[in-house]
């Protein structure tokens, strides 16, 4: 009985069963036709560029990711050199792919912090219960003395993709192991502290400090700010030049040497430090 209820059930269905599988049968190929005949090639130098690019996405060249950077190179090879985390291998190596040939090179970027004042470094006029936000607290006068300072708050860490910054102690601070030189946290300073700087080598020398108030007044202020002294200067003329009350250096231009290391050691507030994977710890201010 079993067996004829079987055997009623296949006379009657399989016909749909049939038709189903023929139309599957048929819409496969029609997809097949279509995949074949509308498919998209895509440039196979396109794809060398991409391969050459980091892949992280970061958006420091301006596109929206690496795909979008490497259809605008192919297209305009002038845009060759706007990878920061890849630096001049990166634009040696998408060249080599357009055959063509790249000036200049260039060291990768990093970013490096102007200031190096902690919590206890500074003075400060009165708590600050705003929003907790560099941007916001920047908007407020007097939040602390320096107005050149790092506010502490944190905008560039959150806008830093790759945990590559924290605050510590109230100063923004850079591990270098994690950047990729995405830029992101530069744009996010609302006072303009962070600079990329091409690193040619791995610590690089700086002068950790924006202000551009007299030296009283930045000593008022701050422990281990720039008061425009010139000792700098004196020691390496080349590097160093004070403008505005502020020493500032020619990053293209530094080498480490024994005159540089001097005009570090001869600082009288300690303010040219070290920045970098493997770099020092700064010295105190003089007292």
């Amino acid at each position: 009985m079993i067996l004829m209820n079987i055997i009623d059930l296949w006379n009657n269905s399989w016909p749909a069963g049939a038709i189903i599988l023929g139309l599957g049968l048929l819409f496969s190929i029609v997809l097949l036709i279509a995949s074949i005949k509308l498919k998209v090639e895509v440039d196979p130098k396109i794809e060398q560029v991409r391969a050459a690019l980091p892949g992280i996405d970061c958006g420091a060249c301006g596109f929206a990711g690496c795909n979008s950077y490497a259809k605008a190179i192919v297209a305009n090879p002038q845009l060759i050199g706007k990878c920061a985390p890849g630096g001049a291998d990166c634009s040696a190596k998408i060249a080599q792919v357009l055959n063509l040939q790249v000036s200049g090179g260039g060291h990768a970027k990093r970013p490096i912090v102007h200031c190096r004042s902690h919590s206890a470094d500074r003075t400060f006029y009165a708590k600050y219960d705003g929003i907790p936000s560099c941007t916001a607290a920047n908007a407020v006068a007097n939040v602390q003395a320096c107005k050149w300072g790092c506010l502490g708050f944190g905008d560039c860490v959150r806008a830093c993709k790759f945990d590559a910054l924290h605050v510590v102690d109230g100063l923004s601070t850079v591990d270098y192991e994690k950047c990729t030189g995405c830029s992101a946290c530069a744009k996010a300073c609302p006072r303009n502290l962070i600079e990329m700087v091409p690193f040619s080598q791995e610590n690089m020398m700086t002068v950790a400090c924006k202000s551009k108030e007299n030296g009283k007044t930045t000593k008022s202020a701050c422990k281990v700010g720039c008061i425009g002294c010139g000792i700098c200067a004196k020691q390496d003329s080349e590097l160093f030049t004070v403008e505005n009350n502020l020493s500032r250096m020619d990053y293209v231009k530094y080498q480490p040497s024994e005159k540089t290391q001097a005009a570090m050691d001869k600082c009288p507030t300690g303010v040219i430090v070290y920045r970098g994977k493997t770099a020092p710890l700064p010295r105190p201010a003089k007292e």
